[in-house]
């Protein structure tokens, strides 16, 4: 198949010009998708990290524990529902297998399970922020 490159630079400027992150073409049987990061992560510039909950987590604490990572892209939530009770709260003692929140991803609810039985140390996102895949969202110990 030969690449359409005036195409994509077509596609490129309209994701530019209406501020877009992503943009989708097809005619037939070719189907072309261009897109672009949404924000970009700058390096941290000290050894410490503030979490979202206003804790500080030096390092050396955030390798002590086991992390539950997220496993998509896309918004966490604490709890079933605005305002009802949040599946985990620090000092929970939880069990591997037990849901610790969700990850709302095109509209699809996704249940995250504890990777292992634990306390919860930390909780390092709040409802309703956005998470990367990988990233952690809580710390057990």
């Amino acid at each position: 198949m030969k690449i359409d490159k005036k195409l994509i630079k077509e596609l490129v400027d309209h994701l530019k010009e209406f501020s877009l992150t992503e943009l989708e073409y097809q005619d037939g049987q070719k189907k072309i998708k261009v897109s672009k990061a949404s924000r970009t992560i700058e390096p941290a510039k000290t050894s410490a990290v503030v979490s979202p909950n206003k804790t500080v987590l030096n390092k050396s604490d955030d390798s002590d524990g086991i992390r539950v990572k997220s496993p998509i892209i896309g918004t966490a939530y604490l709890a079933p529902e605005p305002g009802a009770k949040k599946f985990v709260e620090v000092g929970d003692k939880i069990k591997k297998g037990q849901t610790v929140m969700i990850v709302e991803a095109m509209k699809t609810m996704n249940h995250v399970p504890s990777t292992s039985d634990g306390i919860v140390k930390s909780i390092l996102v709040e409802d309703g922020q956005p998470v990367e895949f990988g990233q952690t969202l809580i710390l057990l110990k």
